[in-house]
């Protein structure tokens, strides 16, 4: 059985029919669309897909810092920028 990552979930037909309506009743959260019974795709809002692609920066640019932390660092004075 496949897992359905999302407390939401329409089959493909209910999705053609009610797209707007199953956005509204979403409220920003995922909604998984089924295909027999199985997760096809996730359906995002905007404002849901924003954060998340926010958030991977996020966590790449935390990785980064880590990756960097102890050096080799390059001293600088700011009158030569």
């Amino acid at each position: 059985m496949d897992t359905v990552l999302s407390h939401f979930a329409v089959s493909v037909t209910e999705l053609k029919r009610n797209y707007a309506d199953i956005l509204k009743q979403a409220d920003d959260a995922p909604v998984a669309v089924l295909n027999h019974n199985r997760p096809e795709a996730y359906l995002l809002p905007a404002s849901h897909y924003e954060r998340l692609m926010a958030h991977l920066e996020d966590l790449e640019d935390a990785k980064l810092v880590r990756e960097r932390a102890d050096g080799p660092f390059v001293e600088v004075r700011l009158d030569e920028l």
